[in-house]
């Protein structure tokens, strides 16, 4: 059995649903649009079990933990999808958020609010902060596996319009891009 080539994105809220859904179509992807949630609503299982009837790759699957500084239903779901072998993980894109108490995730890098790649990470605005680190609500479990890229992104949809699903959600869209096509800074 070929495995379903995926990109985990770690928000999942409404805005973030549509941006998704229109960058990964603007990369020649899928969206499983039933995995938006805050929090995430679908176990890891059933995530994996609609990916496999995708029409084709990459799939983009979305996990949330609405703010839970903690192992929340998001990080849960992620788990159970990377542990499942009927997928394969092409990237992660690391949602920053305001949540605190956090350890956050050092990523390979970040895509700024005006779309540069920066060291380092972003707040949820999308402006680079200057650390290594990235803080979110749903990104201190991605340390616990190896990913082929993780890159770091301000809110999806939003970050002050610079990502509006309207302009084609331009910073999103880079992000499933690099991912695709393994850029690194």
């Amino acid at each position: 059995m070929n495995k379903r080539k995926i990109i985990l994105v770690t928000d999942g809220d409404e805005k973030a649903k549509k941006a998704i859904e229109v960058a990964i179509k603007n990369v020649n992807g899928r969206c499983i649009s039933k995995s938006w949630g805050n929090p995430t609503r679908l176990s890891g299982k059933d995530i994996v079990d609609l990916i496999v009837t995708a029409e084709y790759d990459p799939v983009a699957v979305m996990v949330d933990d609405k703010g839970d500084p903690g192992y929340g239903v998001g990080e849960q779901a992620l788990s159970e999808i990377v542990n499942d072998d009927r997928v394969t993980i092409a990237g992660v894109v690391a949602v920053a958020s305001n949540t605190e108490g956090v350890n956050g995730i050092e990523v390979d890098y970040s895509i700024d609010c005006r779309g540069n790649n920066v060291e380092g990470g972003v707040d949820k605005e999308g402006n680079a902060t200057g650390e290594k680190r990235l803080y979110g609500d749903t990104v201190d479990i991605l340390e616990v596996y190896e990913f082929p890229l993780i890159i770091g992104i301000g809110d999806i949809g939003k970050m002050n319009g610079s990502d509006d699903c309207k302009i084609g959600a331009p910073i999103i869209t880079k992000a499933f891009s690099d991912i695709l096509n393994r850029r690194e800074i």
